[in-house]
């Protein structure tokens, strides 16, 4: 009997051992230094407007001249990346919906959160009833600047126009 277990034992743990090699290595989907990320928010434009910027914007026309352009929709992604310092720097992406899935339209960093040197607690969206089908975002990002202290809470707010605002929760 013992013998007869010492086998089977032997036998399962070379199967578990064979299929582990022959199992392909998974790629990470989102990185590690990603510790919080919200999707919400709702815009769209003619293809012609430029992707989010921070930039104040010029008169120069961003028109389409020849009319080629066709009309862009999708939703906002804000999330904080953890740097090597364990602070946090965080990101708003617009997301376009295409016809092959969703595609990263544009990325900038919150330089407000940036220049506080935070430490990120949380990311919330104003709902969890999913993308919205309104223009703009409201989010709320909980950091702290001392890692002791108890969170405050900062609103980022995208309005219709793709202005953006980051100030300090006011409650």
């Amino acid at each position: 009997m013992a013998m007869r277990r010492v086998l089977m034992t032997s036998l399962l743990l070379a199967g578990w051992s064979i299929a582990a090699d022959a199992a392909p290595a998974q790629d990470a989907i989102l990185p590690a230094s990603v510790i919080f990320a919200t999707s919400t928010g709702y815009w769209e434009d003619d293809g012609n407007a430029p992707d989010v910027e921070r930039a104040p914007r010029g008169a120069e026309s961003v028109a389409d001249p020849e009319g080629t352009a066709a009309q862009r929709h999708g939703y906002y992604k804000l999330f904080a990346v953890r740097q090597p310092d364990r602070t946090s720097k965080v990101y708003l992406q617009q997301i376009a919906q295409t016809e092959t899935g969703p595609a990263i339209a544009s990325t900038i960093e919150l330089q407000e959160f940036s220049e506080l040197k935070p430490y990120v607690s949380d990311i919330r969206p104003e709902n969890s009833n999913g993308i919205i089908k309104e223009p703009g975002l409201f989010a709320t990002v909980y950091l702290k600047t001392d890692p002791a202290a108890e969170p405050d809470g900062w609103t980022v707010l995208i309005d219709e126009f793709g202005d953006i605002t980051v100030e300090k929760a006011t409650n």
